[in-house]
């Protein structure tokens, strides 16, 4: 009987043993799920993305919009991971100054023409899309070269369809006009004219050009 029992006495240091190792393991378990949980949380956090009103978010990659582009403005959207990424365009205004020299109008007389422009990326569905594939990654300062380069050459189309009379007596038809033309040619940037000032500040007659107008 004795020695049955000191057979049996190891036995509970074995069961000790296997209660301890079980907790162990219980206790590495808790701290993995407890990163996961926590890791997950900071991943949504990360990539759940807010747009603020004066920003436009572009997201890319797999976005399901069209040309694989999906811009918002306003709300919320989740960013997935590796799969899509994103970018912010600026809705801040750009204030361009355009001295225009010698242009000539419809009876090839000269004009010179102090201007001032103020435009910014607009909020339409179009507009957004043209300027997430046109000026996505573009600095401000690149974004009013290319808004410059368009508002010139459309202010030289529009006085060289204009006489001269038209241009000093319809204030308003030659801005209408201006604002007209100035517009779809924005838009295909993804731009939208807010205010512009034009003031012709000289118009240059020679005496030649005196000469073809009286006949």
């Amino acid at each position: 009987m004795i020695s049955h029992l000191l057979l049996a006495q190891p036995s509970v240091p074995i069961l000790l043993a296997a209660s301890g190792s079980t907790n162990a393991y219980l206790a590495i378990f808790s701290v993995l799920v407890t990163l996961v949980v926590f890791s997950y949380v900071v991943l949504m956090r990360k990539q759940w993305k807010r747009c603020p009103s004066n920003r436009v978010l572009v997201i890319y990659g797999r976005a399901g919009g069209r040309n694989g582009v999906t811009c918002i403005h306003g709300g919320t959207r989740f960013v997935v991971p590796l799969l899509q990424d994103y970018a912010w365009l600026s809705l801040e205004p750009i204030q361009i100054e355009i001295p225009l020299r010698d242009a000539l109008s419809k009876e090839n007389v000269p004009v010179n023409v102090s201007s001032v422009f103020t435009v910014a990326i607009g909020t339409t569905p179009e507009e957004m899309q043209n300027a997430a594939i046109r000026l996505l990654g573009l600095t401000r300062t690149q974004i009013s070269k290319q808004a410059e380069d368009m508002i010139f050459a459309q202010l030289r189309q529009v006085i060289a369809s204009m006489q001269i009379e038209q241009i000093n007596r319809d204030r308003n038809g030659f801005l209408e006009a201006v604002r007209n033309s100035l517009d779809p040619a924005l838009c295909m940037i993804g731009l939208v004219l807010i205010n512009f000032n034009i003031t012709i500040t000289d118009i240059v007659v020679s005496p030649r050009t005196l000469k073809v107008q009286a006949e």
